[in-house]
């Protein structure tokens, strides 16, 4: 089964393999990626029926909206002139209150008539445990798309650049322009496509480009901050911290950055760059030859100190009244005061 990334905006590539294989049945897709799990949503639908008959074999419901019995009626309705009719049922946690709606959607997901398509998106209520879920998940072709994290971003970034407008996005731009927007992935595609129109026929985005497209970036961003302590720029870290906070970080959200960094750097250090990338999410293994070459500066004990040294900042950040910046430049000077030593 082909999807059409002119209509969605994203390749098949991008997409789960389970649902660049499966054809017509039940679809349950769920969780927090909203933008992600409509990009899924339209790409299924591109998949099942054409332009010429759209209008006869697509309907869309909100859960929030429709009753028990219209929604019988409307997966019951057989495809017309075509192979497959598609419904679309989002926000289908809006069902879950109404036994007969659950059951008459567990039903249709077990058992789908032929011909049709349905494709349920779904955000669970945080720590619901309902059955509902747990069975729709069972009786149909399901795919979680989890919360992307800050982290994830760079790497979203220069994938998508890549794949859908066929620009290349240089490692800085990336990191910039995730710390400016966050984690939206929807405004996050919006400036990617105006920063592909702003470079025009030039092959790569670079942060000046980012910059003079009008995204107000900060002056220190996380993870070149991450980047100049793995590099051993001690001094350089120890200014830049001093901006991060200034700029709203915390404390504890850095530590917590700087013990996933070395993690990365210890299970580099003893395995290299090949052995990272196959623990790194996807969306992250571009780092694994950037850590692996930070690796090779930093000898194991320095490693063990340095993690020692995090844990103890974590616990002196939640109890202690001092502020983030003792904590963390006190961290800092250790390292560096090792590294001479050493």
């Amino acid at each position: 089964m082909s999807f059409a990334p002119d209509i969605v905006g994203v390749t098949s590539q991008a997409l789960p393999p389970a649902l660049t294989r499966a054809r017509g049945g039940a679809f349950y897709l769920h969780g927090e990626d909203l933008f992600l799990k409509e990009a899924a949503v339209k790409a299924l639908i591109a998949a099942h029926i054409d332009e010429a008959t759209r209008d006869f074999n697509l309907d869309s419901l909100r859960g929030t909206d429709v009753d028990a019995e219209t929604l019988a009626s409307i997966l019951a309705t057989p495809p017309m002139m075509a192979e497959w009719r598609v419904v679309v049922l989002r926000e289908t946690e809006g069902l879950a209150s109404s036994k007969h709606a659950r059951d008459t959607l567990q039903a249709i997901a077990k058992s789908p008539p032929p011909g049709l398509a349905l494709i349920m998106s779904c955000t669970v209520p945080q720590g619901s445990k309902a059955k509902f879920y747990s069975e729709l998940a069972k009786a149909s072709q399901s795919v979680e798309f989890a919360a992307f994290t800050e982290a994830d971003v760079p790497g979203w970034i220069m994938e998508r650049a890549r794949t859908v407008h066929s620009v290349e996005f240089s490692v800085d731009a990336a990191q910039a322009l995730g710390a400016a927007i966050g984690t939206d992935l929807g405004v996050l595609a919006k400036e990617l496509e105006k920063l592909s129109e702003f470079v025009g026929e030039r092959a790569t985005v670079t942060v000046a480009d980012v910059e003079a497209a009008g995204t107000h970036l900060p002056t220190q961003d996380r993870w070149r901050w991450f980047d100049l302590v793995g590099d051993r720029r001690f001094s350089d870290a120890i200014d830049g911290l001093h901006v991060l906070l200034g700029q709203g970080e915390s404390g504890v959200g850095l530590v917590i950055g700087l013990t996933t960094q070395f993690l990365r750097l210890g299970v580099a250090s003893e395995g290299g760059s090949r052995e990272l990338e196959g623990v790194l999410p996807p969306h992250q293994r571009w780092l694994a030859s950037r850590i692996g070459t930070q690796a090779k500066r930093w000898p194991r004990r320095e490693i063990e100190a340095s993690l020692e040294g995090l844990l103890r900042a974590d616990r002196l950040l939640k109890s202690s009244p001092h502020t983030d910046l003792h904590f963390l430049e006190e961290w800092l000077l250790a390292l560096w005061a090792r590294a001479e030593v050493a």
